[in-house]
């Protein structure tokens, strides 16, 4: 077991678990979790003895609400080497997930959010209690949707990774099936059945499948013709237009939709627009996860000496007056050149994920 109270990492007979306990602050990641995980996953991996693992939070609000926001923010403001060294660091762990070859069950209830995402959404059976709510929320701070948002939102069915990484609006346990973030659906009173399967080592598939109810359509899943029709816009401009031309009965829903949408950084729009549309295109960028990290990376690195991701969290979370001051006022003002910039190579800042 770990000697940190924030994460708690044991094995039971043939099975590694991986237990968030950060309640209070809804299970944020800080760099000595994701290390902790990045450490004993290593170690399972090469466990003969280890048939699988279970990633679980304690019982509360939330799975995982993100990273550690507040000390990203003192890092940007002090020493913006350390908040770079945390996305390096989260990002391979991001990478490992991926590459791990035994079972691995998430078992998410609450919140499911930004970094948590990260943590869960790359295992073998992501199962959805009933309490879910999965959500991108970074433009809403002056970011985007990292930890490989790229990567599955751009595989989402038709345009709706690109409606949800733009508005970064939250779905239930049943979109989050229809949309593939969730493998299974399944009461959180059935959890602990689950890990004992996984304890014993006893197959995992027949029991999530038992257990498993298929949901009814979500929200965004019955919506998904008109977001699809939306969305496949081929600029942000055309998006807008399409929004506030909606008439009948999508006309409220186009109406909030775009009046979220002006709530967000401009600036971070533009990005994730742009990340998001490359990436369903099948760039040679973003071929697998490794290779989308990669990009999401560089983009991270600038975004952390920018202005709208320091301003985002002082609005949001440090002052939590919900009044950022954005670099640019609107769409028209985002000067389309610096978003390419922000998609330069590095150099010798490139991230290099180790192929665990």
């Amino acid at each position: 077991m770990t000697d940190s109270p924030e994460i708690i990492l044991t094995k039971k007979n043939r099975c590694g678990l991986i237990t968030l306990n950060r309640p209070q602050a809804l299970n944020s990641l800080t760099l000595n979790m994701i290390r902790e995980a990045e450490r004993h996953t290593l170690k399972w991996a090469k466990d003969p003895d280890i048939y699988g693992v279970i990633i679980e939070a304690v019982p509360g609000r939330a799975f995982s609400a993100g990273g550690d926001i507040r000390t990203l923010y003192n890092w940007m403001q002090n020493s913006p080497e350390d908040a770079i060294q945390y996305y390096r660091e989260e990002y391979q762990h991001n990478w490992t997930l991926e590459r791990f070859k035994k079972p691995t069950v998430s078992l998410i209830n609450g919140f499911v959010m930004g970094g948590g995402v990260g943590f869960s959404i790359y295992g073998t059976h992501r199962v959805a209690g009933e309490g879910l709510v999965f959500a991108m929320p970074e433009t809403g701070i002056g970011f985007f949707p990292d930890i490989g948002g790229s990567y599955f939102l751009s595989r989402f069915p038709g345009h709706l990774g690109m409606y949800l990484g733009l508005t970064g609006l939250s779905v239930g346990p049943a979109d989050a099936y229809h949309l593939g973030v969730a493998t299974h659906v399944i009461g959180s009173e059935h959890f602990e059945v689950i890990k004992q399967t996984m304890i014993e080592a006893d197959p995992i598939d027949p029991v999530l499948e038992e257990l498993h109810k298929t949901p009814d359509q979500g929200e965004v899943w019955a919506r998904r013709d008109i977001i699809n029709e939306i969305f496949s816009a081929g600029s942000l401009a055309e998006i807008f237009e399409g929004l506030s031309r909606a008439s009948g009965p999508d006309e409220a829903w186009a109406r909030e939709t775009l009046a979220e949408l002006h709530k967000k950084s401009p600036f971070s729009l533009a990005v994730t627009f742009k990340l998001i549309r490359e990436a369903m295109a099948e760039a040679t960028a973003y071929k697998n996860l490794k290779s989308a990290l990669e990009v999401e990376f560089r983009l991270g690195h600038r975004f952390l000496h920018g202005h709208d991701f320091a301003e985002g969290i002082r609005a949001a979370i440090i002052d939590k007056d919900n009044e950022p001051n954005w670099e640019f006022k609107d769409l028209a003002a985002v000067p389309m050149d610096r978003v390419e910039a922000y998609f330069d190579h590095l150099g010798e800042e490139e991230l290099e994920l180790i192929d665990t």
